[in-house]
């Protein structure tokens, strides 16, 4: 597939100036609950969007804001629902935590390892009806201990679901580092126990990550069986905003951050490229930075849900 390099830098400037942009509702007290970034992991929001149709579903975790854009969720509407406002997706209802666009086949969902169940019942529905569609179930690697995680793998491989399982690998399960409890060298070897393909790739080099993202998805959608794909990266911030992080040192922040940043490290490689330069770049920057910011002080004028419809929206009433 041919990459418009500038086009896959702008957009995960647009991505981390977006979560810059939540990050300033957490101590207003704007944003309750514990706010989840994926600062760092902007190359893989940018896999996604270059390989999915409007169709295709992706169910998201906790850290689910890139995944969301990927998509094509309105940033408009995903920063007013994180940011608890009538706006919002779902009217300040969902929070950060819990975006569900139907119109774009998005939704996520807190409970760690509970979104591949939700992927494979997509992926199931689309193979019932003949639907050439893909269901992407993204989960990090503390989630792939889960009994969620084998059963769904399983599954999928038994009635050849066009299920794409999508592991984000930042190297920690909250606070515990995957050396610690996963025996294997990589996750996405176990695809193997299920007859699956499984593959890691390099989760903050952006353009090999997008062609093989976009790859594995293409073979899905033509037939050719679920999929597991393994994309390393690391998190810059703590697992929540208020995270004290004193599970990692200091040292090895500073190191991971200047060798795994992947707009940095892009950066570097346009400009020995000749394919940008760093005035032109730090436009770039500049641009989705102030972008957002007008877009959080719309958000921020936005009314809160009244608290009289609390229970709106919760229960399904049937029409009599």
């Amino acid at each position: 597939m041919k990459l418009n390099p500038l086009n896959l830098y702008r957009m995960m400037t647009r991505m981390r100036a977006f979560e810059e942009a939540c990050l300033e509702g957490v101590p207003t007290f704007e944003i309750h609950g514990e706010l989840h970034t994926s600062i760092g992991q902007e190359a893989i929001g940018v896999a996604l969007a270059h390989a999915l149709t409007p169709e295709d579903a992706v169910v998201s975790t906790h850290r689910n804001h890139y995944h969301a854009l990927a998509k094509g969720v309105p940033p408009r509407a995903l920063l007013a629902e994180i940011f608890e406002r009538e706006t919002g997706l779902c009217r300040g209802r969902g929070g950060h935590m819990h975006p569900f666009d139907p119109d774009r086949h998005f939704s996520a969902t807190g409970i760690v390892g509970a979104s591949l169940p939700v992927a494979l019942g997509y992926a199931y529905a689309f193979k019932l009806r003949g639907l050439p569609h893909v269901a992407v179930g993204i989960c990090g690697d503390g989630a792939t201990n889960h009994g969620t995680f084998h059963e769904c793998l399983n599954m999928a491989a038994v009635w050849d679901l066009p299920l794409v399982c999508l592991i984000e690998n930042n190297q920690y399960a909250i606070s515990v580092p995957i050396g610690e409890v996963t025996a294997t060298s990589t996750i996405s070897e176990r695809a193997a126990a299920y007859g699956l393909a499984g593959e890691t790739v390099v989760g903050t080099d952006v353009e090999g990550l997008t062609e093989a993202f976009a790859a594995t998805v293409r073979k899905t959608r033509k037939g050719g069986g679920p999929s597991v794909i393994e994309a390393t990266c690391y998190r810059f911030r703590g697992h929540y905003e208020g995270d004290h992080d004193g599970y990692r040192d200091r040292s090895e922040k500073k190191r991971k951050r200047a060798e795994m940043d992947p707009i940095s490290r892009y950066r570097d490689i346009l400009i020995a490229r000749g394919e940008g330069d760093a005035e032109g770049l730090a436009a770039i920057d500049a641009e989705a930075r102030a972008e957002m910011q007008a877009m959080l002080a719309e958000v921020r004028s936005d009314p809160q849900p009244d608290p009289s419809g609390a229970l709106d929206h919760i229960f399904l009433e049937e029409a009599r």
